[in-house]
């Protein structure tokens, strides 16, 4: 990943030296153009979502006016964008940022976090980005809200090893919005002992909705650390995008791991940004990442088991989702 990540870095700095070669000037009709443009020939889910892109600048071009006010002009850059339906794709200025949130909000949330911290308890243990415990049936439990918040290698140790005596491990990545890839592999990791194909990512070669180079492998290699090698059930809902459904995606090649909850947020693409001619950064998803299959994971990762959270549990301080893992655990069936 990390030799994909900077040969990524070296394609975005060329596309973006080639975005600033045609200049537009810094006016609302100047900015608007400026960012059609970004759009249309670096966003990489073009063709995949079926976006008639033209058909879009043809419904936004007439609401520029010349005497329009930035506040004017940023809510109809941010609605043109939300046209992606692409929670990587965001519109920066000093004074806002446009973002789409509808691929978690229109879903069951599936989490409360009042009751994972009863499940969690007080005397748990914290390593790294890392909360876990041991809960009283002899499960493990690690919730991880966000692969932005840093897990070393010794953090990994620690923790496997202090959960070695459970009988099974639960991983909560629900609601993690996602973060740093490092991590997402750094913790997949842990759970293989030979080398799996978990997928493969591509990069825009030219400017046309198409233009793609071949497939490059993603592998996982294990980790030289402490190795899980019991059952294993990753926790999903909607809210678990970007870096984590890259963890998920890898995860659900390992054969002792099961994925319990609701479908992955998705969130394949990665992203990269490029500036307007007044300033304004955009960012954008400018490389798909497919799964083993070489299908896109953009919309998300199915569960292998479907769980939602119920009202009833949730009044009576139940998880739901974490309950039917234990089940899982202990007698290899959810129900």
């Amino acid at each position: 990943m990390k030799r994909t990540f900077f040969f990524l870095l070296f394609i975005a700095q060329l596309f973006a030296s080639c975005i600033r070669e045609e200049a537009y000037d810094n006016s609302p009709q100047g900015n608007f153009e400026a960012l059609w443009r970004i759009i249309d020939e670096q966003y990489c889910y073009l063709d995949y979502k079926q976006i008639d892109w033209d058909a879009i600048h043809d419904k936004y071009q007439p609401l520029i006016t010349p005497d329009m006010s930035n506040d004017g002009l940023f809510e109809v850059l941010g609605n043109m964008l939300a046209e992606l339906k692409d929670g990587h794709v965001n519109l920066y200025s000093a004074s806002n940022t446009a973002r789409y949130w509808d691929w978690y909000l229109d879903y069951p949330r599936n989490y409360d976090e009042s009751i994972v911290e009863q499940y969690l308890g007080r005397d748990y243990r914290i390593s790294g980005g890392l909360k876990y415990t041991i809960l009283e049936d002899n499960v493990g439990y690690i919730s991880y809200t966000s692969f932005s918040n840093g897990v070393g290698e010794g953090n990994l140790d620690e923790a496997l090893s202090y959960l070695a005596i459970c009988n099974g491990l639960i991983i909560d990545v629900r609601n993690n919005g996602g973060g740093n890839l490092t991590y997402s592999t750094r913790i997949a990791s842990r759970f293989t002992n030979g080398r799996v194909l978990t997928g493969y990512i591509q990069h825009k070669t030219g400017t046309g909705h198409s233009d793609f180079s071949d497939p490059e492998p993603i592998y996982l290699d294990p980790s030289d650390g402490v190795r899980w090698q019991k059952k294993a059930v990753v926790l999903t809902n909607r809210h678990s995008y970007s870096a984590t459904n890259d963890f998920v995606n890898a995860m659900r090649y390992l054969p002792q791991v099961t994925i319990v909850g609701d479908q992955t947020g998705g969130g394949a693409g990665l992203p990269f940004t490029s500036e307007l001619p007044n300033g304004w950064t955009v960012r954008f998803s400018a490389s798909p990442h497919l799964d083993a299959d070489k299908q896109h994971i953009e919309f998300g990762i199915e569960p292998d088991v479907w769980v939602d959270m119920t009202e009833e549990d949730e009044a009576n301080d139940i998880d739901t989702i974490i309950e039917t893992a234990r089940r899982l655990i202990s007698t290899g069936n959810g129900e």
